[in-house]
Order: C-alpha cells, then sequence, then structure tokens
C-alpha cells in the first residue's frame, strides 16, 4: 500500500496494521540504512534492537542501554519519512521504564514500539541458551502502562509473544496472546525459530480475536507469502538482514583490499563517493548555503562554509 505522507508516522503504522494487505517492514539500525530502505519502497522500518547493538559492537543481550538505542533511532527519524517500529526488547525494566520509553520514543516521532514478554535484561531469541519469560501479569502492566501514557492515540504498542522461543506450549501462548490483548496491545507479534512457520500456523488457527499479528519470518523464510496471507498476518518483520548484507559486503571489501594491497581492483563493488554524498543530501546545504551565507565577488565559497578570508572580511 502506498502512505500518505500527510499523515503522523504513528498513524501510517497503523495504517499498515489494519490494511487487508500483508505488509512489510524493513530493518534499519542507522539514519543511513533508514533511508536506504526508504528508497527501495518499503512502507515502514523495523528498528531492530539486534542490528543497533551489533552496530555499536555489542551483544544483544540489553548491553546497549535504551537511550544509546534511542539516540540512533533519532537519527533514523531524521532520516525517513517512513514509520518506525522500535524494538523496546523487554521495555529495559518494570512498567516504570516502559512509561518513560514510550514519552521518549514519541517525542522523537517514533511511530510504535514492541515488547517482549521476557525478563529484562532479554537474551536475542535465536541465540542457544534458556530464554526465562516474564510473568503474564507483570507484562499486563507494562502494556496498560505505555497504553496509558502515549500522547498520540495512534501511537501502537506491539506485545511481542516470546512462548515459543523458550518452549512454551500452545496453550500458554495463546493464554497469554488473549491477556496482552485484553490489556491494550495494538498488535501481537508472533515469535518461531523453527525452520517451517508451523507453530506460528497453529497459533493463528485458534486466534479469534481481532488485534492484528505479526511476524517475523528470520528462520522460515522460504515460506511462501501467500501462506502468511492466508493465515492472517498483518505485517511480516525483515528483521535483521539490512545488517547481515552490510556485514558481508564489509567483510568482502576488506579481506579483499588487504589481500590485494591495493583498493583499484575493487571496481563496482562500492558506490561512487558521490553516491555517499547524495544520501547525505549535500546538495541541500549547497543550495541553503546561496539562501544563508554571504555572497561576496570573488571568494571562493565551498559546502562547508566561507572561506576563512570571507569569514575575516565580514567579521565587524
Amino acid at each position: 500500500m502506498s502512505l500518505n505522507t500527510d499523515l503522523s508516522s504513528s498513524t501510517s503504522l497503523r495504517a499498515l496494521l489494519d490494511s487487508p494487505n500483508l505488509e512489510f517492514l524493513m530493518e534499519a539500525h542507522s539514519g543511513l540504512s533508514a533511508k536506504i530502505v526508504e528508497e527501495a519502497g518499503f512502507q515502514g522500518i523495523w528498528a531492530s534492537g539486534l542490528s543497533i547493538s551489533a552496530e555499536l559492537g555489542l551483544r544483544d543481550c540489553n548491553e546497549a542501554s535504551w537511550t544509546q538505542a534511542l539516540e540512533i533511532v533519532e537519527y533514523m527519524c531524521d532520516a525517513t519519512t517512513l514509520p518506525i517500529l522500535f524494538d523496546g526488547d523487554s521495555g529495559y525494566g518494570d512498567f516504570n521504564n516502559v512509561r518513560r520509553l514510550v514519552r521518549k520514543l514519541e517525542q522523537r516521532g517514533v511511530a510504535g514500539v514492541c515488547i517482549e514478554d521476557k525478563v529484562f535484561p532479554k537474551r536475542n531469541s535465536f541465540l542457544d541458551c534458556h530464554q526465562k519469560l516474564s510473568d503474564a501479569i507483570e507484562f499486563t502492566g507494562k502494556i496498560r502502562a505505555a497504553k496509558d501514557t502515549q500522547s498520540s492515540a495512534d501511537f501502537c504498542v506491539i506485545a511481542r509473544l516470546e512462548g515459543f522461543i523458550a518452549g512454551a506450549s500452545l496453550a500458554e501462548v495463546q493464554r497469554r496472546a488473549h491477556l496482552y490483548a485484553n490489556a491494550g496491545a495494538d498488535a501481537l507479534l508472533v515469535h518461531s525459530k523453527q525452520s517451517k512457520p508451523d507453530e506460528i500456523l497453529a497459533f493463528t488457527s485458534e486466534w479469534d480475536q481481532p488485534t492484528p499479528l505479526i511476524i517475523v519470518p528470520t528462520t522460515y523464510s522460504n515460506t511462501p507469502n501467500q501462506v502468511f496471507e492466508d493465515a492472517g498476518i498483518s505485517i511480516a518483520i525483515w528483521a535483521n538482514h539490512t545488517l547481515r548484507s552490510s556485514i558481508k559486503a564489509m567483510q568482502d571489501t576488506c579481506r579483499q583490499v588487504f589481500e590485494d594491497r591495493t583498493v583499484a581492483n575493487l571496481g563496482d563493488k562500492i558506490v561512487p563517493i558521490k553516491e555517499v554524498f547524495r544520501l547525505q543530501c549535500v546538495d541541500e546545504l549547497s543550495e541553503a548555503e546561496k539562501q544563508y551565507l554571504p555572497q561576496p565577488e570573488h571568494t571562493n565559497i565551498g559546502c562547508a562554509g566561507v572561506s576563512r578570508r570571507a569569514h575575516q572580511k565580514f567579521i565587524p
């Protein structure tokens, strides 16, 4: 679907949730990657906790603080007009931490937050380790606190069900899903790390509520999208592929340059420097300089500002 750019980001995200079609969010972890996602044609962005922590050289185990993640997502909001769904891990603490997180996200124009029902500090869902679920009633308190705190009616609070990741039964995941939906969650993200979508389809076959469903088909990505459509999924998130593709490109480039002892053989494996400038909107800065900087005759003015000679000339 095509978003109306006159809408707020939260309203745009809600429109994706309410779409009759299967919609997609693409992962981004920086202002640059957010802009690339938008130019590719996606209608929304997943601000991945895994990718943001990896960008900082940290593990996805709440080693990055919520303020560090918030700073990065602020740059992402500045770089794109797309709605951003922020990966809020398990809320960075109790209900009070969630309330503060929601306030700060809204101040920066983030469209919504996704909170998972695991204890703090969380562990990445794909790690081969014990995954401990939070108390379901306590987690509903986090959802209610988030909804009571938001100032925009359309800000989206997503409850992420980690039961299948932790080895819980379908009945337990369904029980938690109903609790979270009744607490006001705008959508439910049902997570699984199986190679086939069996757990997801088992859940959707029993889900009888209007609350939209979101999936992250990282491990079962070979499943045709029509399967998700038929199951009533609202949004699929490609949750880490921008990060993983950039790592591969950097590894290949560094290895080749080290072995060749020159950058001459990279060819079209790298973009021209002008493409970097384009993504940085350098042309906008050049036009702004013409409007806001003094323009004396015979003075060389570059994109970084007036020259030292010109600067001295205009100092009273």
